[in-house]
Parts: C-alpha cells; structure tokens; sequence
C-alpha cells in the first residue's frame, strides 16, 4: 500500500513473483473497465507475468460499494488461498484496504434518503449536513471533513435508514480478519510530487482527456466520476486548456496522496519500505515470509 505514484504496481509484481502470490488490487479505479489512462492500471503485460484479481472486474457505469468490492475481494482471497497460493493485495485506496481485511461492516442503503440528502447539500452545502450529522453520530462526523459532501451523505443515509450510528469503533482497532502484514511505500514529499508531475504528463498524453469525455458520453457512475484525473476533466468549463487542466490534476493528485498518507499513516500495522532502495523487493519478500512473532503475525494475506 502506500500513496499514489510510489510505484506499488511495478513493485507489487516483483514481490509477488517473489511470493509465488497472486495480486488482488485494492484500488477502488482499476476496477472499472476503460478507465485506463488516468488510473496506471497493470499493463497486458504486467498482468501476464502475475495473476491479477478485480482489475476491471465492472463496467463504468456501475456504482462500486465498499460492501460490495468487500465481497468480491474476500471471495477472490479465499478461491487463491484455496488453490494453494498466497495472496497479495497491492494498491492505495484506503477504505477499499481496510473493507477487505478488517471486520467492517456497512449500513444499509436507501437511494430516496440518499437522494434527497444530495440535493440539499447542493443547496445548502456539506458543512451544514456535517453540522447535523455531529449531533446524531459525532464519531462517523469527526472522521468525516465536513466539506466532503459524498461522505457526509453516506453517512447521514445511514442514520436515516438504520436508526443508529454509522459503525465506528472497528475503526479504530485495526484487527484484520486475516493473519496480515502490510508494507507501505513511501517517498519524500520532493520526490513524490515530481513523480505526479510527470505521471500526469503520462496520463495527458495517453489520451486521459478523450477517454474521460468518451466515457462520460456513454454513462459514467458517480464513483468512476470521482477518479482524479476524470474529474477535473469532467468539471472543467469548455474553454478550459490542456494545461489549465494538467495544473488542476496536478493538485487534484497531490491533495489525494496527502489523504493517502494520512489514512495509512494511522495503521500501526504498516511497516514502511523507500521503494528507491535496490533491495527493496527483497527486503519486502524477507518481511512478508519471516517466522511469525507477537507483533507480526504469519500471514497468507
């Protein structure tokens, strides 16, 4: 795991073959199907080297759950553990890490209550739905920012529907289901900001601003249309340049790698790799295959 642009799917590849694993992708983007320029997906390439699970597993147009990806994740686990082969889990969506391998449960959906709280958030702004969702669950509201309408709404849809509080305290115990180790990446904020840069370079010249508009022509889900990169392309006005875009990317990235480290930064169970090192790989086999301790848990995830 680790922030976006440290290199977790070139280097996911190697530790894997390592492993003789096979790779389940917890990155909430890579799921979708077309979503190719803007998301760094495995290459054929990469792919025919290490098996991969839940890369472009659903169509654009489907709206992807934590609940859901939960399900196909952990069945996806359990057909690799049943054939005999470790599994490694690669990828930089922290809620989508947390579904699979901790004992998270999710509230019920309801599309009308979620529906309505939509339009009065456009109407009135997140900050005000925040504001009641601290008076009903201020522990969901005090991890939630209140400008983030979209969690704000879930979790206030919650409420509503349930008639109790989001779930929080498994949250805040970090104890997965699986015997786990989990290695991060991470990079100095100089570097890891440059490598953005040019990844967004990359991503421009793929074709990621045809490509978005091209998918959005033919139906995109709210959550693909959350992908950064897709996004901004999305929301920016028509006269809007190539490199007016690439800049609003740029920061888009940067804010969403400050998010990353932050959420994986809580987990104490991470034991942090510098991906420059040339003995990383290595390094990551040695921790994943030592002898299990009190702190660290043999693990077949």
């Amino acid at each position: 795991m680790g922030a976006t642009a440290t290199g977790k799917s070139a280097l996911g590849i190697e530790v894997a073959q390592a492993l003789g694993a096979e790779i389940v992708s917890v990155d909430a983007m890579q799921a979708y199907r077309g979503l190719d320029a803007g998301t760094d997906k495995p290459t054929a390439a990469m792919r025919a080297r290490v098996v991969h699970h839940l890369v472009d597993a659903y169509p654009a147009s489907h709206e992807l759950t934590a609940a859901e990806f939960q399900v196909a994740a952990r069945a996806a686990i359990e057909d690799i553990r049943a054939r005999g082969k470790r599994v490694l889990l690669v990828g930089g969506s922290g809620l989508y890490f947390r579904a699979v391998v901790d004992d998270l449960r999710f509230p019920p959906r309801a599309p009308e209550v979620r529906l309505r709280l939509e339009r009065e958030a456009e109407r009135r702004g997140a900050p005000v739905l925040h504001a009641r969702l601290a008076r009903l669950d201020p522990a969901a509201a005090a991890r939630i920012d209140p400008g983030n309408a979209r969690r704000v709404v879930r979790a206030l849809e919650a409420v509503e529907a349930g008639g109790a509080p989001f779930p929080g305290d498994a949250w805040s115990r970090y104890e997965s289901v699986f015997h786990l180790r989990a290695a991060g990446l991470r990079l100095p904020r100089s570097e890891l900001f440059a490598r953005i840069s040019s990844r967004v370079d990359r991503m421009m010249a793929a074709g990621l601003v045809d490509e978005a508009r091209a998918l959005d022509a033919v139906g995109l889900s709210r959550t693909a249309r959350q992908a950064v990169g897709y996004r901004q392309v999305l929301e920016a006005s028509p006269q809007a340049g190539e490199e007016e875009l690439r800049e609003a990317i740029v920061a888009a990235t940067k804010r969403l790698v400050r998010r990353q480290e932050s959420w994986f930064g809580a987990d104490p169970r991470v034991r942090w790799f510098d991906p420059r090192e040339r003995d990383v790989v290595a390094a990551m086999t040695a921790f994943f295959t030592a002898p299990a301790t009190a702190t660290a848990p043999s693990g077949s995830v």
